[in-house]
């Protein structure tokens, strides 16, 4: 309202309509917030650096192997070269096991020379001691850089449910949950690329998770200023209970499977314009009685 306003000819509510001062904790989550995004690099693709990824190779494949105890199924369905966007279920909180396991497997039988990137969050690219991820191929989350990628001829792994799904409560391992998120529909329709569903389990035996505490988020403010809807807790070593899953913490070691289904042509099998609900079932579908199926052959938690 100008200064000079009348306020008895002002709009019912205007001051409602006010913003609302932020209070002194909102404050500091926002200056927070500024300064991670300050330390977040533009993506550059080519930052992705394969002789830096031929030398971690067999350290990261002892702690697949041995921790971890991976497998990887199908990887004979992804297309041999080109453009591939492959979309999977993430489990494991921040640390993201499965991501590891799949992105040793896939670099071992593709060789370290094809592009492939891994979408992130922000704030893990940003951490203190994980900038190696971008010389591993890791960028931010976003659907510019999947593009850039994808047009560039890589194969692009991305989670839909993000950290949505990421910290899902343990009693929910065994559900796929992408949000009802349909981007990554379009982007597959859009650019013609294939689609390939990406299926594990175990990771969400990693750590004990107990909520994604999406009201302790928003009550924070960290949603709006740090682009994070959860702030989950969890137990986890050594801490016991660990909020917000930002402490450095020694992953269970539980058992991670993940298989690689059929490559889908979206466009051949819906049409150049489909229904996005119709094809997001279907697809949310597959992979949900992939899981089920790799979830009936576990016979204990943990020990897969």
């Amino acid at each position: 309202m100008p200064d000079d306003a009348d306020p008895a000819t002002a709009p019912a509510g205007a001051d409602d309509l006010a913003p609302r001062p932020l209070s002194p904790f909102e404050r500091l989550v926002a200056q927070l917030g500024r300064a991670f995004a300050g330390r977040i690099p533009e993506a550059d693709l080519d930052e992705r650096d394969p002789d830096y990824i031929r030398d971690l190779l067999p350290t990261l494949w002892l702690i697949s192997s041995l921790w971890f105890r991976g497998e990887v199924r199908g990887l004979e369905h992804i297309p041999a070269d080109g453009p591939v966007l492959l979309v999977g279920n993430h489990s494991g909180g921040n640390l993201t096991p499965d991501t590891g396991v799949f992105t040793v497997a896939f670099s071992s039988y593709f060789g370290v020379e094809r592009r492939f990137h891994q979408l992130a969050h922000n704030l893990v690219l940003s951490a203190p001691g994980l900038g190696f991820l971008r010389r591993m191929g890791t960028v931010a989350a976003s659907h510019e850089n999947a593009r850039r990628a994808l047009e560039g001829g890589a194969a692009v792994l991305v989670y839909p449910g993000g950290d949505y799904e990421v910290h899902r409560p343990s009693w929910e391992t065994d559900r796929i949950d992408f949000d009802r998120r349909t981007g990554f529909l379009r982007l597959a329709l859009s650019l013609g690329v294939p689609l390939v569903p990406v299926v594990s389990v175990g990771g969400q035996e990693t750590s004990v998770f107990l909520s994604r505490g999406e009201g302790l988020s928003r009550a924070l403010g960290l949603d709006r200023f740090l682009r994070l809807k959860v702030l989950p807790v969890s137990i986890s070593i050594p801490w016991v209970i660990n909020v917000g899953d930002v402490l450095p913490r020694i992953p269970l070691p539980a058992k991670i499977t993940i298989e690689v289904l059929e490559a889908l042509d979206l466009e051949a099998q819906f049409g150049p314009d489909p229904d996005l609900d119709v094809v997001y079932d279907h697809v949310v579908g597959l992979m949900q009685a992939t899981l089920d199926r790799l979830q009936a052959e576990r016979r204990l938690p943990l020990l897969g």
